[in-house]
């Protein structure tokens, strides 16, 4: 069985679900300025160098399902389902609007101890993630993101108030999510529009630097203002699998699966590994170390590994195979095992028991699962139960893959917060209608709609769930 403490709950983004971009003197945010459509990808990849709103664009983040004005009621709803804990964010900008003030903003304080208050009062722990694709937009425009390494210090201030803010009331934090989409990703996961005259690889890995150092000194600072603090870092994972058993396809999934092991390593273990220097070395990319930097790496490691898994992947090096990637940021192909691709993805819950265990297995640290779900379609039509087979189905399986690697394996986890609770913007189309909560939110794509909302068929079947401690999945 899983231990009796074992953390179930949901998990949410300041930016897909707060909105109140210009309530209690939030500044803009990074993901404010990133419109629905087609042009968000030039944004996502950091291609986009005018930051301003375009009168032509729709910006749904601004908005996005108005978490800020509805927080009492969404977290009764987590309350119901018998959450253990909620994996939130907290908006950088809302506590420093600019990122380099002086002092916060103390009415965003104000709303997160509202929220951190009502979560106590209803037994559920606040799993706080201290930046997730978030940013304050003026650092990203004046300084340039993490290239440049003034976002450090900034990062600095921001942790050091929030960790003496809530000492006592958050217990668990996660420094970055999805750390290591900053090789793909680099403004949504580091604030970073590339410069098209400098070497990409030099930003990106520049970037990267200093997000660890940032990470390293968040886990110094945290333990120092309380020891009692659990930090984690977060990566997108899913296990690459070779296409075939040609040596060469075997060399690539291990290659594919260490760039997520880097960031982890790094943090977890406290020093860059050879296989990431000797193949930037081979590329003539300079890792920005300073002084102190590799010091701070090496003795402010983690307390435990999370991260977000949504199906695997498989690589190939035959190039008749490759022809049917279809641009997707994660250039996988198709599994021949697994059934259909859904939003371009194939479900694959055994691959969740092997990448429990491969990470288990690598380092030997608590694990803690915060991201695991799947879009739908559902419709909402009044006076109609909603249903949503399709989430009940996916969370079925997936939870019967993390209980077979806590229950056979040994792998410690600590918990399980789907992706998401409640209906939310998408990270990678911004649209509502790719829809993954328990909850659903009466809002459509253009931002019409109520906001009511509406618990889903699988709302019911995991409030089950956690009462049974993951023993009845009917």
């Amino acid at each position: 069985m899983l231990p009796d403490n074992f953390l179930w709950g949901g998990a949410i983004a300041a930016n897909q679900t707060e909105g109140a971009w210009n309530v209690g003197g939030r500044g803009l945010g990074s993901m404010d300025v990133v419109p629905d459509g087609p042009n968000r990808f030039t944004y996502m990849f950091g291609e986009q160098p005018d930051l301003s709103f375009k009168e032509d664009e729709h910006y749904p983040v601004l908005d996005s399902i108005d978490f800020y004005h509805h927080f009492e009621e969404d977290i009764a709803l987590f309350a119901e389902m018998g959450f253990k804990t909620l994996r939130l964010s907290i908006s950088w900008s809302r506590i420093f609007p600019n990122g380099d003030e002086d002092e916060p903003n103390e009415e965003g304080l104000q709303f997160y101890d509202r929220v951190f208050k009502l979560l106590k009062d209803y037994s559920i722990e606040p799993l706080v993630t201290i930046s997730h694709y978030d940013f304050p937009l003026y650092l990203v425009k004046k300084y340039g993101g993490f290239k440049n390494r003034k976002m450090i210090e900034f990062y600095k201030k921001y942790v050091r108030v929030l960790f003496n803010r809530y000492k006592g009331v958050v217990h668990y934090w996660l420094t970055f999510n999805e750390v290591n989409d900053t090789l793909f990703l680099p403004y949504i996961s580091a604030g970073v529009v590339l410069d098209p005259d400098q070497d990409r690889e030099q930003q990106l890995y520049t970037a990267a630097h200093n997000l660890l150092v940032a990470s390293a000194w968040a886990v110094k600072i945290g333990h120092e203002i309380d020891p009692d603090n659990m930090i984690g870092n977060m990566v997108a994972n899913g296990c690459w699998y070779p296409y075939s058993c040609n040596p060469d396809d075997i060399f690539a999934s291990l290659q594919k699966n260490r760039d997520a092991y880097f960031f982890s390593d790094v943090q977890a273990r406290g020093y860059y590994p050879s296989y990431k220097l000797r193949e930037l070395e081979s590329k003539g990319i300079k890792l920005p170390i300073e002084e102190d930097d590799l010091e701070i790496l090496r003795n402010n490691t983690v307390d435990f590994l999370s991260f977000s898994y949504y199906g695997s992947h498989v690589v190939s090096t035959d190039s008749t195979v490759n022809e049917e990637i279809t641009g997707n940021r994660l250039g996988t192909v198709t599994n021949p095992y697994l059934g259909p691709v859904l939003y371009k993805r194939q479900d694959d819950p055994t691959g969740l028991r092997i990448t429990l265990n491969e990470w288990y297995d690598r380092y030997q640290k608590p694990l803690f699962i915060v991201e695991n779900g799947t879009g739908t379609d559902d419709q909402y039509i009044e006076g109609q139960p909603i249903h949503d087979q399709r989430h009940i189905d996916y969370y079925r399986s997936h939870i019967q893959a993390l209980k077979d690697a806590v229950e056979k394996d040994g792998v410690d986890l600590l918990g399980y917060t789907t992706w998401g609770c409640i209906d939310l913007l998408s990270a990678s189309s911004n649209t509502m209608s790719k829809r993954y909560g328990f909850i659903y939110v009466d809002l459509d794509d253009a931002g019409n709609g109520t906001r009511k909302r509406i618990p889903k068929e699988s709302f019911y079947w995991y409030k089950k769930v956690i009462a049974s401690n993951g023993e009845d999945l009917n």
